[in-house]
């Protein structure tokens, strides 16, 4: 089928940035966003043009590079499903799509849809890791969790970072990463040493590079790993649990 892909082009972070428009003759409904965009690439450099810059990398709805915005949603119409699994199949018959990064004021467009994602590290720099000197490691069954809190904590290590939930926001808040990293790590044994110093680093990183929750719920339905609302609701609960703790841990 023939499609009409409008495309974001941005050569710096310096430079404004424009809408390119291009017709795609061969887009087939079994195509994934990238395929497409590799076909599209493969277009522009037939023809002597500069191919358009975007991330892949696992391409199997694992890594979150992939993430750019179509038709106005980060990464697509399909919900749960990364950029890279979105195929055009799901458009409805859609003739046209306009295809830009994940907008937010904390990720600054590198160039076309590669975008800086370095604010989430930044988060996870400040503490979404374990930081105590373990030693030689235990037996598994050394340190018992309960089936119930291991299953949820799982579900909330799920998050892939890709930073949609930022994008779908109208205020750029990242509680939903942010309360991913808290929730999981709050529910272990090892981890939970350092809880409070954790929750206290990453709200404050938080606050610094992002805005605050709209609490209108758009990250969780954007989200490819489906994490829930009760991420955002772990911000609030971990930083309120540090503050009245004090620098006790």
């Amino acid at each position: 089928m023939k499609l009409t892909v409008e495309v974001w082009r941005q050569e710096s972070p310096a430079d404004a940035g424009r809408w390119e428009r291009h017709e795609v003759d061969d887009a087939a409904s079994h195509l994934s966003l990238l395929d497409l965009l590799d076909l599209l690439n493969d277009q522009i450099a037939a023809a002597g043009g500069e191919p358009v810059a975007y991330e892949s990398d696992c391409r199997e709805g694992a890594c979150g590079a992939c993430g750019v915005t179509v038709n106005g949603v980060p990464h697509g119409p399909v919900p749960r499903t990364p950029s890279c699994r979105q195929h055009l199949r799901s458009f409805d018959g859609a003739t046209r799509l306009r295809i830009e990064p994940l907008r937010s004021a904390a990720f600054p467009v590198v160039r076309d849809l590669v975008i800086d994602r370095s604010a989430l590290d930044a988060l996870v720099t400040a503490g979404g890791h374990v930081a105590i000197n373990s030693g030689t490691a235990s037996d598994a069954e050394a340190l018992p969790i309960g089936h119930d809190d291991a299953e949820t904590a799982l579900d909330f290590a799920a998050c892939i970072g890709c930073g949609a939930c930022v994008a779908a926001c109208p205020n750029g808040a990242a509680h939903l990463f942010a309360g991913a990293k808290l929730a999981h790590l709050a529910m272990l044994p090892q981890p939970a040493l350092e809880r409070g110093r954790r929750a206290r680093a990453i709200v404050d990183e938080l606050e610094q590079r992002f805005g605050p929750c709209s609490t209108y719920g758009e990250c969780a339905e954007v989200c490819p790993a489906g994490i829930s609302l009760a991420a955002v609701a772990a911000v609030h609960r971990e930083g309120i649990r540090a503050w009245w703790r004090g620098r006790d841990d």
